[in-house]
């Protein structure tokens, strides 16, 4: 025998040889063994999600415009003393000669609560001397409310039937395939025109008692047309999951189509239907206002971003400030939800990043 093949004899047969080797080694006791604690998969993204920055700071930008639209509107008109749609068409809201609306930081006498004196922190948005300030955050709340509603309404629309198409297959999903491909052709912008010029009004009157006016217009155009983009998404995502063999055991042992769908389709499309959520939604903002800057959107009389910026122009040389509010608060918000879509999508999915 080898020295070297002695030298390992004598230090597997001694008690401590080997044993205080790998102790030395690993740092401790051979018999401690660290705890170690299975992470969960929402533990996973959230870990994966909170490493973006970006995200994390349009998360927070988000959660704050939601306060500001819903809570922070309705204590700054408390503070202020007046509404959004108040009318100060006396001076200085509206300078004598040229009409143009108030600078910002512009003192002007309430005539609804005794002649108080009152300022317009950003100026009046228009001749008529509303102030801009309340309309940018009431528009806020517009803006979100219809972006909101349409979100919810294309993706369950789209979740059902893209989900239907994609498990069911055959001529399931030649039919909605067929009805999909239709909807993507249809002339939206067309159909809203017409709709405004002729029952538009009608329909903006439908609030329920607590929506503005024109909101639930929207949100059903939005939903009655929107639905193909998700719809095409959870169908591609049902035909793989369905191929999976956890499905394909469910279904030998008999479960039902609809426990299936249920209980294995459906909580594997949590992920998609998060991300592309938030990725709509910074769409429907950027759609809302850009048919209310033409006019075919929200009533000119409701404050809402698109209105903010269709009578901005007017004043583009004297006014400039009139068009940068509101398009940044557009800008902003469009920007903050596709960052934050972004970040989710590669918490989900960390091989999209790569």
């Amino acid at each position: 025998m080898s020295r070297r093949e002695q030298e390992v004899v004598v230090s597997s047969g001694a008690p401590g040889g080997l044993i205080a080797d790998v102790a030395s080694e690993t740092g401790g006791m051979l018999g401690e063994v660290e705890e170690i604690r299975a992470r969960g998969y929402w533990e996973l993204v959230w870990r994966r999600f909170k490493r973006d920055k970006v995200a994390i700071i349009s998360g927070i930008f988000i959660i704050l415009l939601i306060a500001i639209a819903f809570g922070g509107a309705p204590i700054a008109q408390h503070y202020i003393g007046h509404g959004p749609s108040d009318i100060f068409v006396e001076p200085p809201a509206v300078q004598p000669l040229s009409l143009l609306p108030a600078n910002p930081g512009t003192w002007i006498n309430n005539p609804y609560k005794d002649n108080a004196r009152q300022i317009l922190l950003l100026g009046a948005a228009n001749r008529l001397g509303q102030d801009e300030f309340l309309r940018l955050l009431y528009g806020a709340r517009i803006s979100l409310e219809v972006a909101g509603l349409s979100t919810l309404g294309v993706m369950i629309i789209g979740v059902i039937l893209g989900a239907t198409a994609g498990y069911f297959r055959g001529w399931v999903d030649t039919i909605i395939s067929r009805i999909t491909e239709i909807t993507m052709a249809f002339p939206v912008l067309i159909f809203v025109i017409s709709l405004a010029a002729t029952v538009g009004p009608q329909l903006n009157n439908i609030t329920f008692g607590f929506f503005p006016k024109g909101v639930l217009t929207l949100v059903f155009i939005f939903s009655l047309f929107g639905w193909f983009y998700p719809a095409r998404i959870m169908r591609a995502q049902v035909l793989s999951i369905r191929e999976k063999e956890y499905v394909e055991a469910a279904r030998m042992i008999g479960a039902s189509d609809v426990r299936i769908i249920r209980s294995h389709v459906l909580p594997h499309l949590v992920a998609p239907i998060i991300v592309y959520s938030t990725l709509i939604v910074a769409g429907y903002v950027l759609f809302e206002a850009g048919l209310s800057f033409l006019g075919i959107g929200i009533p000119v009389t409701t404050p809402s971003w698109g209105n903010l910026l269709a009578t901005a122009p007017e004043f583009y040389t004297t006014r400039p400030l009139l068009m940068i509010w509101p398009g940044l608060a557009v800008l902003l918000t469009t920007l903050a939800f596709n960052l934050l879509g972004d970040g989710l999508r590669d918490a989900f999915d960390p091989r999209s990043s790569h």
